[in-house]
């Protein structure tokens, strides 16, 4: 089987050194293993997102030698494949219409195990996903073997949200599937997605695909580096630094100086998984809850 692999931005800003060590991780270890790479763009919540972003990023991942094996996908235009995998959980009685608000929700640590609002006809609901009493396990290839009981760490979660969008968690579930995904390498702040994730690629009868999740990269004060923080963005005019910088975040030798495209074949052919592997242990992570 021919490797796969992605690297899925949302286009909420520039590219960052963190977004970047993301773009570098996915693309040496397709590369390395003489796979496909591609590039999706998440663009599912339009308020957050910023014009013109999905296009600075793309040209930015060129600028440092890194395009992709196939047309770009856009989250935003495949909602039709959405609303047929959200139907089929329907059908199957999966999924149920919640109107409880993040104020009900607080009673109970934010966790979702029962409706406590009434159904109002004036108010849209929300569309959740029943959860799992029962451990979802998997081996991370960076962190290890994770588990996690949906029902008590998420709750019945979100996929489909009150202003009527699909949320991530089916989104990206249906798109590895399509797009023949055999290993997700993204940021280690997605770890604790992944059971969620899995849980929906077996009701809906999905490939399940391996997981390498990388170390984040954090700012002075221990928080992940957020477009939303107004990281800076790297520069796309002087690339070599900033990819010297990311392969040493890795664990990844550095090549000797080159051009872009240079580096990152070298680095490809070099790639060390337990060079990873080892500074994913030093950034330890379990699977806790993360955002609907």
């Amino acid at each position: 089987m021919t490797y796969r692999g992605r690297f899925a931005p949302s286009p909420t800003g520039a590219l960052h050194f963190g977004s970047l060590v993301a773009a570098v991780g996915s693309w040496i270890r397709a590369r390395s293993q003489n796979g496909i790479w591609l590039v999706r763009m998440e663009d599912l919540d339009p308020p957050r997102e910023v014009p013109g972003a999905a296009a600075e990023i793309l040209e930015t991942l060129a600028a440092f030698g890194m395009e992709p094996d196939e047309p770009v996908k856009f989250q935003s235009r495949r909602e039709s494949a959405y609303a047929s995998a959200f139907a089929r959980l329907d059908a199957a009685g999966r999924v149920f219409p919640c109107w409880c608000s993040r104020a009900d929700l607080e009673a109970s640590s934010g966790i979702h195990r029962t409706c406590v609002a009434a159904p109002e006809a004036r108010r849209v609901p929300a569309w959740r996903l029943r959860a799992p009493d029962g451990a979802i396990e998997f081996v991370d290839a960076g962190f290890g073997p994770q588990a996690q009981n949906l029902r008590d760490v998420t709750g019945d979660f979100v996929i489909r949200r009150v202003e009527g969008g699909y949320a991530y968690q089916l989104a990206v579930v249906v798109d590895d599937a399509e797009q023949g995904i055999t290993e997700v390498v993204r940021g280690a702040d997605l770890l604790d997605s992944t059971p969620r994730q899995i849980h929906l690629q077996r009701l809906l009868g999905l490939p399940t695909p391996a997981y390498l999740h990388l170390p984040l990269v954090l700012d002075a004060d221990g928080r992940k580096l957020s477009k939303q923080d107004r990281a800076r963005a790297v520069d796309r005019t002087d690339p070599v630094p900033a990819l010297r910088a990311a392969l040493a975040f890795l664990g990844q030798r550095v090549p000797e100086a080159g051009t872009a495209e240079r580096m990152l074949d070298a680095a490809a052919q070099a790639f060390d998984l337990a060079a990873l592997r080892g500074e994913a242990r030093k950034h330890a992570c379990t699977i806790g809850q993360g955002p609907e």
